[in-house]
């Protein structure tokens, strides 16, 4: 039963564009399930890190579940020229770094469309990051980065 969920979760690929103006792929492989746990063998998450990387994809939705997910994010070429600051109000990010490394900024605000201020850091793998509901964050350097990405609601706001 596991591997049928397993084939069936990974052979539900689906693929969408995000990004402003940037051919970014999105895929997502299947909604989290509510009455049995999914594994993701580290065979299997090495690969789907790797062909982020390779590919260029922004997004491996790995399982949605709504008010949660669990990701893999990877980005590349960016510069404080172009980078984008998010703000989730009532999501709580976990990030663990698994390929590359960068400038991360946190806190600070948005102004006209431009962060402002702010905490930032060096990060790199093996990194975890915690960032809470309301707090915008983004990647404001790197020239590439890839991350296990843990989204839940946070339920105090």
């Amino acid at each position: 039963m596991r591997e049928t969920v397993i084939a069936s979760i990974f052979a539900a690929l689906c693929f969408a564009t995000a990004g402003s103006g940037q051919n970014r792929r999105v895929i997502v492989l299947g909604d989290a399930p509510l009455d049995h746990a999914v594994d993701f063998p580290r065979d299997r998450l090495e690969a789907l890190f790797r062909e982020a990387s390779r590919d260029g994809i922004a997004t491996t939705r790995l399982l949605e579940g709504g008010e949660y997910n669990v990701n893999i994010r990877h980005v590349e070429n960016v510069t404080p020229e172009n980078f984008v600051t998010l703000v989730h109000p009532d999501t709580i990010d976990v990030w663990i770094v698994q390929e590359g490394s960068g400038t991360l900024v946190t806190g600070g605000e948005r102004i006209d469309n431009r962060h402002v201020g702010g905490e930032e850091r060096f990060i790199t793998v093996g990194d975890l990051i915690f960032i809470p509901a309301g707090v915008p964050h983004g990647m404001k350097e790197t020239d590439a980065i890839t991350w296990l990405n843990i989204r839940f609601p946070e339920h105090r706001n």
